[in-house]
């Protein structure tokens, strides 16, 4: 095994404590596993909350501060925080005005939100719930009910941000939030398989030469394994899954996101890849985002995700947005 880790015991409090001093604007607890924006609550302003295991590092940590998420909760590595978390979060953010959960689909992150609303509202925070179940790939997995959440969290996390920050109701971000995940399909490919810092070696066989076509962002089986494809192949493969679920009736906001291990240059290339079947398919794209954003450790590969893209949700995507992972218009 070789990782940049001190040891496995610490892998996640060590990094909460370099997020911290990185960026001294959030208010990173360390002890407690809570990362709360450095301004809030702010007065008026609907609060954001979501969480999930470590390891899918930018998410859900470098997506708080202003015009995104008000705080979130990180577990374990690949293990959901726990309901004390998302309670003590949701405190912190309320300004009166309530409070978003961002729930991505998988069974321990469910329940875990679900007791902390009970939480939340015994102490009078009002709370609405947004679940995210973008993925295509497989209907059940190895954590799910239903769909997974996958990369459709960033587009979520950032458009019901931008809503909150203009000051809309709790009402008005929730229906946001669920128009955003309703028009939003992800699919995902693995190169390589994910070593977690407990175990130390990889969490699934994947032989060389081979790839897994509808990978969880956990190492979770997806559709079939192939021979090695190339960008070309897989891109056809990828954009086909999610256009057969998502027909786009407005052009479309694409995420070409990186499993953690695949370099920008190979990002890039594939992208254009996925541009071109977008052009072939005579599906618009109004916005592009490249780069590694919702992650699984050291897994090679790669997803896409497409969002329809009204003039509102353009709108609210292209507001300003001050985070750690993404930053533009302040």
């Amino acid at each position: 095994m070789r990782m940049l880790i001190n040891v496995p015991e610490t892998v996640v409090a060590d990094g909460l404590r370099g997020l911290a001093a990185a960026h001294p604007g959030l208010n990173v607890d360390v002890e407690n596993r809570v990362v709360v924006r450095g301004d809030a609550p702010v007065a008026g302003k609907v609060g954001l909350v979501s969480g999930g295991g470590s390891g899918h590092e930018p998410l859900h940590g470098g997506f708080v501060g202003a015009g995104m998420l008000s705080a979130a909760c990180p577990g374990e590595v690949f293990t959901s925080p726990v309901p004390d978390q998302m309670a003590r979060a949701a405190a912190a953010v309320d300004s009166g005005a309530g409070v978003l959960f961002v729930v991505k689909n998988y069974t321990g992150d469910v329940l875990n939100f679900d007791m902390a609303q009970e939480l939340a509202e015994d102490e009078g925070v009002q709370v609405a719930k947004v679940l995210v179940n973008d993925d295509v790939a497989v209907q059940d997995s190895l954590y799910t009910a239903g769909r997974r959440g996958t990369g459709a969290t960033l587009f979520v996390e950032k458009i019901a941000g931008a809503a909150a920050e203009e000051g809309a109701p709790l009402e008005r971000v929730e229906a946001v939030a669920r128009r955003v995940n309703e028009g939003s399909r992800s699919f995902g490919v693995a190169l390589s398989a994910v070593t977690t810092p407990a175990k130390g070696t990889p969490t699934f066989d994947l032989p060389s030469g081979e790839l897994e076509l509808g990978i969880g962002i956990h190492g979770e089986p997806g559709r079939e394994r192939r021979p090695m494809m190339t960008s070309r192949e897989i891109a056809d493969f990828a954009v086909n899954a999610v256009l057969e679920d998502l027909q786009p009736s407005s052009p479309v906001l694409a995420l070409v996101n990186g499993m953690g291990a695949t370099p920008l240059l190979e990002l890039y290339g594939f992208n254009a890849e996925v541009h071109r079947v977008l052009a072939e398919r005579g599906v618009p794209v109004a916005r592009t985002l490249v780069g590694n954003y919702v992650t699984s450790l050291d897994m090679a590969g790669c997803s896409v995700t497409l969002c329809e893209a009204d003039e509102e949700i353009l709108r609210l995507w292209d507001a300003p947005v001050e985070t750690p992972a993404l930053r533009w218009g302040r």
